[in-house]
């Protein structure tokens, strides 16, 4: 049974006869993770993952509670309890490096109807949580939208919400200041960029709004709106803030922008993730194209070098420094790819609304050495015998279009509905939350029974068994 859970045992779903969807076999050698544990305690969809430490994380979801969990034993350590309805963010507030009581609060944000207001739309409330004691420390209930995103700014030690407007809270969550109506649909992300800025993505905007600190000459805080930039064709889903220098945002119809962060201008863009390769099937790639959901960037991650990007059913490898994708699976999953991540050792794990995570190893393509032929349609390619001027533009070319590969080396099938998203803990494993309502904790099983070994070791020789047996 595990074997099945960890190995194969699932027919991709819809179109199953024609579907590229790589595979992979049980014999998974290089797939580490080979046990796993099953977590209990939601009874809806579980849809948020934090880390609170290097062992601790919290879960939260639709129905409205958030619990704390031990990374490493898979021990249900807390409950909160404290919203009625489901939590649309959450966030972990860093605890003050003058402060003595080193506690971590979460900060969690929800949907719940207590209030009718003249907008029609429910009032949300925000909680405050002590993580170690499990204590609600305060309750705000005076939004007029529903918070869809939470924002830390650790340096001004201030916190943001975003729902139909952005507003600015202290520690003690008293409101510094707020913006203006931005929009009936809100604010669906939210990045810090440098010089006290953070960028808002409302529809196909992104809105540059700058935070400014009390002074002698000012009485409070205020945020003022600097830039809005307009350059995406639809509604924007994600947002990556990459680094002091650039950050990415990703639409519903594919588009990837790398932006500037220090002048909001366009450093380069992507709109041509699935552009199909003429082939015998081709027709029917296009069609799948069409669909809105096959093209929309759902999240982004980043290394050093590169954003990866989930794309549809894609998974995709942007460079920041060539400008253009290195790497690509077209169908990394039978539906909508909904959280990547990129692990040590060139490892990256993706997860999908079919109910699957997928590990991936990004390779370099190893260029063929090719001998000089005569002219003719190899010429093309730059392969042909030519004038020595003629072959430099396409020397490098050639060096220019190094490409990589990923490849799948593990496929965990545990979820029996949509995966939402996971968190990565290194020596204590992978967890994953799906809308089955389960939590599961996926360990190195090598490591496990190195641990298990040495365990048992420990105990003959404290009760003195060992010596008797030897």
């Amino acid at each position: 049974m595990l074997r099945w859970l960890i190995g194969g045992g699932r027919e991709p779903q819809g179109l199953a006869e024609k579907s590229p969807l790589q595979t992979i076999g049980e014999e998974q050698t290089r797939n580490p993770y080979t046990e796993l544990l099953v977590l209990k305690a939601h009874h809806d969809i579980v849809r948020y993952l934090v880390r609170l430490d290097d062992y601790r994380f919290a879960s939260a979801g639709d129905d409205g509670i958030v619990v704390v969990w031990n990374a490493q034993t898979g021990e249900k350590l807390l409950e909160f309890s404290g919203h009625t309805q489901k939590i649309t963010a959450i966030i972990t507030l860093p605890c003050l490096e003058t402060c003595e009581e080193k506690n971590q609060l979460i900060l969690t944000a929800s949907a719940d109807r207590t209030v009718i207001i003249s907008l029609n739309l429910e009032p949300s409330e925000i909680a405050e949580w002590d993580c170690d004691t499990g204590r609600q420390v305060q309750k705000v209930s005076c939004f007029q939208s529903t918070v869809k995103c939470l924002a830390v700014l650790q340096r001004l030690d201030v916190w943001l919400s975003g729902g139909n407007d952005l507003c600015v809270w202290n520690r003690k969550l008293d409101l510094l200041c707020k913006t203006s109506h931005l929009s009936d649909t809100g604010i669906s992300a939210l990045i810090e960029i440098p010089k006290n800025c953070v960028v808002a993505a409302v529809g196909k905007e992104l809105i540059i709004f700058r935070l400014v600190a009390p002074t002698e000459g000012s009485l409070g805080w205020d945020i003022l709106e600097v830039k809005r930039l307009l350059d995406h064709q639809d509604n924007i889903l994600s947002l990556l803030n990459v680094d002091d220098v650039s950050f990415v945002s990703g639409s519903h119809v594919g588009e990837l922008i790398v932006w500037d962060t220090l002048g909001w201008t366009v450093q380069a863009c992507e709109r041509n993730f699935w552009d199909p390769s003429p082939q015998l099937d081709a027709q029917r790639e296009i069609k799948l194209c069409q669909k809105p959901n096959d093209v929309s960037i759902h999240h982004l991650t980043w290394d050093e070098e590169n954003v990866f990007v989930a794309v549809g059913r894609g998974l995709y490898v942007y460079n920041l420094q060539m400008k253009r994708v290195i790497a690509c699976q077209k169908t990394a999953h039978d539906s909508s790819v909904l959280h990547v991540v990129k692990l040590p050792n060139r490892q990256v794990i993706s997860c999908s609304e079919d109910g699957s995570v997928r590990i991936w190893e990004l390779r370099e393509k190893q260029q063929l050495s090719v001998e000089p032929v005569p002219t003719g349609f190899f010429n093309m390619w730059g392969f042909g015998r030519v004038n020595k001027q003629a072959s430099h533009p396409v020397k490098k070319q050639q060096e220019n279009a190094t490409s990589c590969s990923l490849e799948l080396i593990g496929d965990l099938i545990g979820h029996s509905s949509s995966v939402e998203m996971f968190l990565y803990f290194e020596d204590h494993g992978l967890v994953t939350c799906s809308a089955d309502h389960l939590i599961i904790l996926w360990k190195n099983g090598e490591r496990e029974s190195g641990l298990r070994s040495l365990k048992l070791f420990q105990k003959l020789e404290e009760n003195g068994d060992l010596y008797l047996s030897v």
